[in-house]
């Protein structure tokens, strides 16, 4: 079996998400993603990735992630190379998967759990668009007639949010109604008044439903050190389950500083690339919680590799998605391998709309679970329908314009 095609699919309505998919001379298709700059992510993958895959056995998963990471020595970071590499890894184990007829957790060792408690983070329709001012804030909710407008919610009607969540068998949610505030000033200081505005979601939240759901502070990596600590010793109150990326993650003594500050359990980071990237974060002491995105920082392959130095540190990983349909597909997985998984993320308004309209085969969320999934490979589909949408950009290389 050898690899004779690799597909690039971009959607002009998800800008910022690309697909791959790695065809064998046998017939079999491995699928895919990653996110942020798709059209730099895409001529990567048909020039350094086609010129390492194709005619080459698929199934050398880890001869092609070494050359691949060593050959633009970048050794960490989330990089275009390594998010390219993330979408190539995840398609070349979904391939694995599929010539073995195995469920990729079954190639990763097998079941430790049958099933990962889900969390909801709390983002709407839309929130997966251009980059722009306000971005992670209010620009990106609506109150539209749509079920999970979640992020308008959580910020106008946060106490009604947190039940709906509870009546769908979640435990925990997800918000940010600090972002806003940072955007106006670059991060460098949160005012009393901004302060209490932003706590108001989790005072309401508190006083409707008391202790029935968790609730984790999402800072998006927005603040100054002096500004994320005034905000933990607000919340701390409120006991979330965790603070995520309270500050630019390019600093981790920085942030074992902040960890110092706040009794509240400190997660990071989705926004770090490969084991290289942990690694000081876990010597430093920086974190509680490893969020890893298995699409940015590597794939399945690197993915579990950090998992396991978080382990020796006795640490959970809580693998990150706001992505796409297989990003989520390899967390399952690997959730359903790893011993130290926590939690899964999930955006029920994705999974609801645009995971649906591209994919098929994705697990449902039941009770605030996900089961193991049991077909070969992710056992999530493209559909064959996204190829020929009118908003789609298809790009292909084969092995003979390779050879």
């Amino acid at each position: 079996m050898r690899l004779v095609q690799i597909d690039t699919i971009r959607l002009a309505n998800h800008p910022r998400a690309i697909f791959v998919a790695l065809h064998t001379d046998d017939g079999l298709v491995g699928y895919g993603e990653t996110y942020d700059t798709p059209e730099a992510v895409e001529s990567y993958i048909h020039d350094r990735g086609a010129a390492t895959l194709l005619g080459k056995d698929p199934l050398a998963i880890d001869k092609h992630w070494d050359k691949l990471h060593r050959e633009p020595r970048l050794m960490m970071g989330k990089t275009v190379e390594v998010r390219a590499l993330s979408a190539l890894d995840v398609a070349l184990w979904d391939l694995f998967g599929k010539a073995t007829n195995l469920p990729v957790w079954q190639l990763l060792g097998g079941l430790t759990r049958d099933k990962i408690r889900v969390y909801n983070t709390c983002a709407g329709y839309e929130y997966q668009g251009e980059w722009g001012e306000g971005y992670h804030s209010t620009a990106k909710g609506s109150d539209s007639q749509h079920p999970y407008e979640d992020l308008y919610a959580f910020l106008n009607h946060p106490a009604e949010l947190a039940k709906s969540l509870i009546s769908e068998g979640y435990s925990q949610m997800k918000i940010w109604p600090f972002d806003h505030f940072a955007e106006q000033n670059g991060g460098t200081h949160i005012s009393l008044q901004d302060l209490k505005k932003g706590l108001e979601p989790f005072k309401k939240i508190r006083e409707a439903v008391g202790d029935q759901i968790e609730i984790a502070a999402e800072l998006h990596n927005l603040w100054s050190l002096p500004a994320a600590i005034r905000i933990s010793k607000a919340l701390e109150d409120y006991k979330p389950v965790w603070i995520e990326d309270p500050i630019p993650m390019d600093n981790p003594r920085a942030l074992a500083s902040f960890r110092e500050s706040t009794s509240i359990p400190v997660c990071a980071s989705e926004t770090i690339g490969t084991r290289w990237g942990f690694r000081e974060m876990f010597e430093l002491g920086a974190l509680d919680i490893a969020m890893l995105d298995v699409t940015w920082t590597g794939g399945i392959s690197e993915a579990r590799k950090i998992a396991t130095m978080a382990e020796v540190y006795s640490l959970p990983v809580a693998p990150h998605d706001c992505v796409g349909p297989f990003t989520l597909a390899a967390n399952i997985h690997l959730c359903m391998n790893l011993p130290n998984a926590m939690v899964q993320e999930v955006v029920r308004a994705f999974m609801s709309g645009w995971y649906k309209d591209v994919s098929v085969g994705l697990p449902e969320v039941i009770n605030g679970y996900i089961h193991a999934p049991h077909n070969p490979g992710l056992g999530v589909q493209l559909k064959p329908e996204v190829y020929k949408r009118s908003d789609a950009v298809v790009r292909t290389t084969t092995e003979k314009v390779i050879s």
